[in-house]
């Protein structure tokens, strides 16, 4: 099955070229595109796309604003796209803003073709897109020069056993499953079992929040 995908940004000549490279991957189908966030989220609810590549920065809605309404609909709409945050710059308030709301990742706007595409498919998967440096260094940069808005975030590790949260550390490092897995000489699947648990009990939409909460909470500082 396809990957479906709407591309969100003011720049006209952006989206042609976004939807080109992506159009022509025999696994992706562009159905939608928009100016900016409030056409954005139309299109997202009439199109019901797999991924949402959506613009930071946009005229009417930014792409804040717009991935909260895509990730946190009203009563009744039950589709949740993957969001995909595009930015110019390697450290944006609204990039981490984004990733607290629920966004899978983002990506910067001059990256390799080949990124565009490969990230497309991994936040398709399900997997949040951490593996960028330009990431890590976006969480902890936040993470150092913001107060945790804590609550209580030693409780909540406190209910992790001694493997999740060597295993919850190791991902906020930017190691992939297969990196931990070896990193623990444990099974591939058994990586996937414990983060699994930690999402559910650290109460989290995915990997790229259980990163944040892992800095917030102190379990990994950043230069680390």
């Amino acid at each position: 099955m396809s990957i479906r995908v709407i591309i969100v940004d003011d720049q006209a000549m952006v989206r042609a070229g976004f939807a080109a490279l992506l159009a022509a991957q025999a696994d992706i189908d562009v159905v939608g595109e928009a100016p900016d966030g409030r056409r954005g989220v139309e299109v997202g609810r009439s199109t019901q796309p797999d991924v949402v590549l959506m613009d930071v920065r946009m005229p009417e809605m930014d792409g804040l604003a717009a991935a909260r309404e895509l990730l946190n609909p009203p009563p009744g709409v039950v589709h949740l796209p993957k969001v995909l945050m595009l930015t110019t710059f390697d450290v944006d308030d609204y990039v981490y803003e984004a990733l607290r709301a629920g966004a899978s990742g983002f990506l910067l706007k001059d990256a390799p073709p080949a990124d565009l595409i490969a990230a497309v498919r991994v936040v398709a998967a399900g997997e949040a897109l951490l593996a960028p440096s330009v990431t890590r260094r976006l969480i902890a940069d936040f993470a150092a020069r913001r107060p945790a808005r804590r609550r209580n975030p030693s409780l909540r590790l406190n209910g992790l056993t001694p493997r999740e949260t060597e295993v919850l550390e190791l991902v906020a490092q930017g190691l992939s499953n297969r990196e931990i897995a070896d990193h623990l000489v444990l099974a591939e699947q058994t990586v996937k079992t414990h983060i699994g648990r930690i999402l559910a009990k650290l109460d989290v939409r995915d990997r790229t929040q259980a990163v944040i909460f892992a800095y917030e909470s102190g379990l990994v500082t950043p230069g680390q």
